[in-house]
């Protein structure tokens, strides 16, 4: 058996389960494991330095599966951007078929990957985020609940409600985002209505993600109460590992102190020199509450054939068998 729903058919992919786009993680070659393994493996743009170190990643991906993969542009709202067009030129120019945007107002992006015809997919946090998505033409959205590692927005609604709530509200497929790490996920975002799962920290304690073991071994060690949600005063919240950088953070908050006073904490260099050291209390490490259900650290293979599986089995057992 497989899953097939709208989202496998419009991605050409074989289970409905998308590696989400991550800082420092979503590389050639954790994005290529997960598409041979049968979902949507992602790059994300800026773990690359430069566009051209982008187009380097997206050949490497391509010599490692022949599979569809996409690429991921996030923007983020800054005084001194990354030369995003570049990044969006090498996307298109490298004939990369998919492609995920995230962030601030990315009309201008979506506008150029459509004219090249990509398959555009948004992620964003809320509904009425989704629908301006959709007017902008996206062809499915990702919808972030509050649940999520990363920026889960201002306003708290967790994936129960919100993945519902968006399909209610959309004519294109919704990939659900946020809290799922596992067959039981899936087969509940399914029946939510949603066509596929977006999972990042599932896939960060996978054998092929390119961080060390000792944070692997700290997402496993986890539970679903060890995150902080972190920059809320500051109305960029973040979820991430509890650890002393981001209880120390937490408590700047709490004085009422300005973003400078955390900026050195929170800064992307210090959390990637953590994630390659493997000191779970260097930097920040974003994770989000599945870290409660996360148990292991198997290859992207042995973790897509595991999900599908109970999902499978759930739905045909479990869920047909409530029938009288």
């Amino acid at each position: 058996m497989a899953l097939s729903t709208p989202v496998t058919r419009l991605l050409g992919i074989t289970h409905p389960i998308v590696q989400g786009g991550m800082m420092w993680v979503g590389t050639a070659e954790l994005a290529a494991a997960v598409s041979e393994a049968g979902g949507l493996g992602t790059i994300t743009a800026l773990t690359y330095p430069t566009p051209q170190a982008l187009a380097e990643a997206i050949t490497r991906c391509r010599q490692l599966t022949s599979r569809p993969f996409a690429v991921n542009l996030t923007l983020l709202p800054s005084l001194n951007p990354p030369p995003y067009a570049d990044y969006r030129r090498v996307i298109v120019d490298q004939g990369v078929r998919i492609v995920e945007t995230a962030g601030h107002n990315p009309a201008e992006h979506v506008a150029d990957f459509k004219a090249h015809g990509l398959i555009v997919i948004h992620k964003c946090t809320a509904v009425r985020h989704a629908l301006s998505a959709q007017r902008m033409g996206v062809d499915a959205v990702s919808i972030d609940g509050f649940e999520c590692a990363g920026h889960p927005g201002e306003e708290d609604v967790p994936g129960l409600v919100l993945i519902p709530a968006a399909v209610d509200a959309l004519d294109i497929p919704v990939i659900a985002s946020g809290g799922i790490g596992d067959g039981r996920g899936l087969a509940a975002a399914l029946a939510l209505g949603a066509g596929a799962v977006n999972m990042g920290t599932r896939f960060c304690a996978t054998v092929e993600a390119p961080i060390h073991d000792g944070i692997k071994r700290f997402l496993v060690e986890q539970d679903e109460r060890q995150t902080d949600l972190i920059l809320r005063s500051y109305r960029n919240t973040a979820r991430v590992a509890r650890n002393a950088v981001s209880q120390a953070v937490r408590q700047a908050e709490a004085r009422g102190e300005p973003f400078e006073a955390v900026a050195a904490l929170v800064k992307g260099a210090r959390g990637r020199e953590g994630l390659a050291s493997g000191d779970p209390q260097h930097g920040v490490v974003s994770a989000g509450q599945v870290m409660g259900l996360i148990h292991d650290i198997p290859t992207c293979a042995a973790l897509l054939a595991r999900m599908v599986g109970e999902a499978e089995a759930i739905i045909r057992e479990r869920l047909a068998g409530m029938l009288v």
